[in-house]
């Protein structure tokens, strides 16, 4: 049995070029200069070679359902509270410039930290963590 050493993420969307823009300033990876865009399909990668691949692909059907998997962007890792929020606004201020969609924020409870729900350029859901 062979162990698996990368993965890629793949999205389905109507405009592969737009999404994988944003998708790159998101993460700050790179979108390579294809000889020649075909439209159908485009990539971000991450420079250091450390994160996966994305890939998006043109489909002719639109998003019509809550995402059964999303991504969750790691913006307040080892933060907490105040400190976490604050991080974690900041960064939805950011994405929401690029053209993301601040859906709701969920708040610090007994059991879990804030986080903040968003969506992509093409309405994917994405979480601020």
């Amino acid at each position: 049995m062979s162990t698996i050493r990368q993965i890629q993420v793949t999205f389905d969307c109507a405009e592969p070029e737009r999404v994988a823009r944003f998708w790159s300033e998101v993460m700050g990876y790179v979108v390579p200069r294809l000889p020649e865009p075909s439209g159908a399909w485009a990539v971000c990668e991450d420079p250091s070679g450390a994160g996966p691949r994305m890939y998006f692909q043109r489909v002719p059907e639109g998003k019509v359902a809550k995402n059964r998997v999303h991504l969750d962007v790691r913006a307040g890792t080892g933060l907490v509270g105040a400190e976490r929020l604050a991080a974690l606004e900041a960064e939805c201020a950011r994405l929401v410039a690029l053209g993301a969609v601040h859906l709701y924020t969920q708040f610090a409870d007994e059991e879990n930290e804030s986080c903040i729900t968003m969506q992509d350029v093409e309405g994917n859901e994405f979480c601020l963590d």
